[in-house]
């Protein structure tokens, strides 16, 4: 019995990491099409395979395409944030390669918390 108990707290403990890991700010701004960051900023086409680290990044295939709504900027510039069909989240930007521009003016926002949490189906949460 206590053997049990000692895996389900470990397990506890790597959930809560994990936790903590999936909330970590990536950068204090960003860039975007306008305030709200809801206009997407350009189309752009996945040059390599891409598997992120954790649940808010995008994972996609070479070739795929992928709508960008905003990018990271000041302390990580290399993270963009876009979706491809019903998924969302970070990627590099070094692993794409812009189609269309369709923003030629980004406005620069402060980041919020809910930037960095998973997002799973239609409600927010961590992995």
């Amino acid at each position: 019995m206590s053997r049990i108990l000692d895996q389900r707290t470990l397990m506890l403990v790597i959930s809560f990491l994990t936790s903590l890991q999936s909330t970590k700010v990536l950068s204090e701004w960003k860039k975007c099409g306008d305030q709200e960051c809801e206009t997407a900023m350009s189309r752009v086409q996945a040059t390599t395979d891409y598997l992120g680290p954790d649940c808010r990044y995008l994972n996609f295939k070479t070739g795929e395409e992928i709508m960008v709504y905003s990018k990271l900027s000041r302390k990580n510039e290399n993270l963009w944030t876009g979706s491809k069909g019903k998924d969302f989240g970070y990627f590099p930007k070094d692993a794409v390669k812009v189609e269309e521009v369709f923003i030629a003016e980004e406005v620069e926002v402060l980041t919020k918390e809910t930037d960095f949490l998973c997002l799973h189906g239609d409600t927010f949460g961590n992995e």
